[in-house]
């Protein structure tokens, strides 16, 4: 089931950084512990109460600036909005309502999606309430006033958000076709792919224009068993402007990656591995997706009988937190290998929902921690109890020990790589909760 997802929007300026940056809360602080994304993520997950939705923050909307990057920035703003299914609207009350307010105003009013209207900056409500009342001109419903840098009025802001989600996503739920999403940056053959796969199977049972945001599903069936395409290859240079295009088609990619049950991530051969590829996979890496890495153009590559080796060590040491990943070697121009992608990725599917019973499981653990003894700090020394698999999509585990502060990362990974040594778990992250339990 993909969470919803939410937009925030406004003129530049008004602080619409700073809010997605404080409901983020401590979330934004951990991106910097995430492979692959950097810091300047424009999504964020966030829980409130029992919801859980995607945050998107976008460029300033001016709308009728003629400059450039401007104009630019509201192209993006609007696959924002077309993305979105609530838009948090922020206007600035030191400002005061202005013109270029009400121009955006419009335009989220024709995108006939919900929109919660934040009035930011009010960080004494005694003394700006009048002013944040100003703001009900704009049309769009009650004003929310709420400082970003004090961190005030949230509650009421986020309960109003969540009010809008619809309550039934049974349909997706019902969905049992594993989902798979084609990601990559602009111009790696993302739909010589799709198509290559469609062509060469030539069973597509329908062509559902997206039922989501952006993207096109497509079914598709391979070896008797019916696949559903998430194809992003809409995403096109439209601007010179490179960086900010690559910062902004993060937004399609993480609606795509959310739905998916298996993410391909496609690399040009070519280029080798880019920051851009390193921030896709790290989206999906961050959602506990399976993940495909799948190198295209490998036809126009010069080989000798090291090529392949060389290229995979390469891709292992730039993606070093994707050691799990499959990796394959295709060519959507002459076919080579284009079936291939199915196998592999059935591989995949069926490590994410591989269940491993716990008395195996802690067999392993317990032969592992003969084999390297748990850490001590201060004269106390971890001890691992107990561990149980909860979930699947991706293989989720809990681990019962003394002193969580004890149970450090690279302990956690050891635990990690023997049990993927023992059950492969290929394609798919593993993720691990630790839980405190008292001796005794």
């Amino acid at each position: 089931m993909s969470r919803p997802v939410v937009a925030i929007v406004g003129r530049p300026n008004v602080g619409k950084s700073t809010l997605f940056n404080a409901l983020a809360g401590e979330r934004i602080s951990i991106v910097k512990d995430t492979p692959g994304v950097t810091r300047d993520r424009i999504y964020a997950e966030v829980t409130w109460l029992d919801k859980q939705f995607t945050m998107i923050d976008t460029g300033g909307i001016e709308p009728e600036s003629k400059d450039m990057m401007l104009t630019y920035m509201r192209e993006q703003a609007q696959i924002a909005i077309d993305t979105a299914d609530v838009i948090v609207f922020v206007t600035d009350v030191r400002q005061g309502l202005v013109d270029a307010d009400g121009k955006v105003a419009d335009i989220l009013r024709r995108s006939g999606k919900p929109v919660v209207l934040a009035v930011n900056k009010v960080d004494s409500f005694e003394k700006f309430m009048a002013d944040v009342y100003e703001f009900y001109n704009l049309g769009i419903g009650e004003p929310f006033p709420v400082s970003a840098a004090s961190m005030l009025g949230f509650g009421d802001l986020l309960d109003e958000v969540v009010g809008h989600f619809k309550g039934g996503e049974t349909e997706e739920e019902e969905d049992a076709r594993p989902k798979i999403a084609i990601v990559g940056k602009p111009n790696v053959g993302k739909s010589s792919i799709v198509n290559k796969l469609l062509g060469e199977n030539r069973v597509i049972v329908s062509d559902i224009a997206g039922t989501t945001r952006d993207a096109v599903d497509t079914p598709v069936v391979f070896n008797g068993k019916e696949y559903v395409l998430i194809d992003t290859a809409g995403l096109r240079r439209r601007s010179k402007i490179k960086e900010e295009l690559e910062r902004f088609s993060i937004i399609r990619t993480v609606t795509a990656v959310e739905r998916a049950d298996v993410v391909v991530v496609v690399i040009d051969a070519g280029e080798g591995v880019t920051e851009q590829d390193a921030k896709i996979a790290g989206i999906a890496h961050d959602r506990g997706k399976g993940i495909v890495i799948a190198v295209n153009k490998w036809d126009s590559i010069e080989k000798d009988d090291k090529t392949i080796y060389k290229y995979t060590a390469k891709i292992r040491e730039i993606l070093s937190f994707l050691p799990y990943a499959q990796i394959l070697f295709l060519s959507a121009k002459t076919g080579q290998r284009i079936t291939k992608l199915f196998e592999v990725v059935e591989v995949v599917i069926q490590n994410q929902n591989l269940r491993i019973a716990t008395g195996v499981l802690n067999e392993i653990m317990t032969e592992a921690t003969a084999l390297q003894q748990p850490p001590s700090d201060k004269g106390k020394r971890l001890k691992l109890y107990y561990i149980t698999q909860v979930s699947v999509k991706p293989p989720t585990f809990v681990i019962f020990v003394n002193d969580k502060e004890l149970m450090h990362y690279s302990y956690t990974r050891y635990i990690e790589n023997k049990i993927r040594e023992a059950f492969g778990f290929s394609g798919t992250s593993l993720k691990f909760i630790i839980r405190e339990r008292k001796e005794g």
